[in-house]
């Protein structure tokens, strides 16, 4: 549950906000690595692209009850 709650927070702290890249943050500069790496575009579903989408609307309801799955499942196998 804190893995939830505590993700987008921190993706968010890096610079990945709703209102898009902050600049001069680490998102920025991942950003522009991943555009220089593609000719100047940053790529369909890189984790750049992940990221911002996370950023910006957090996770889609499909992503939480995935990540609650396999949390769960996690937190079994190392209990």
């Amino acid at each position: 549950g804190m893995a939830l709650i505590g993700l987008p927070v921190a993706i968010g702290a890096l610079g990945f906000t709703e209102a898009g890249i902050a600049a001069g943050s680490i998102a920025a500069k991942m950003m522009s690595a991943a555009a220089i790496a593609n000719g100047g575009g940053v790529a369909t579903g890189s984790i750049v692209a992940v990221l911002q989408s996370i950023g910006a609307a957090g996770f889609s309801l499909g992503t939480t009850i995935g990540l609650t799955a396999a949390l769960g499942s996690a937190g079994a196998a190392s209990g």
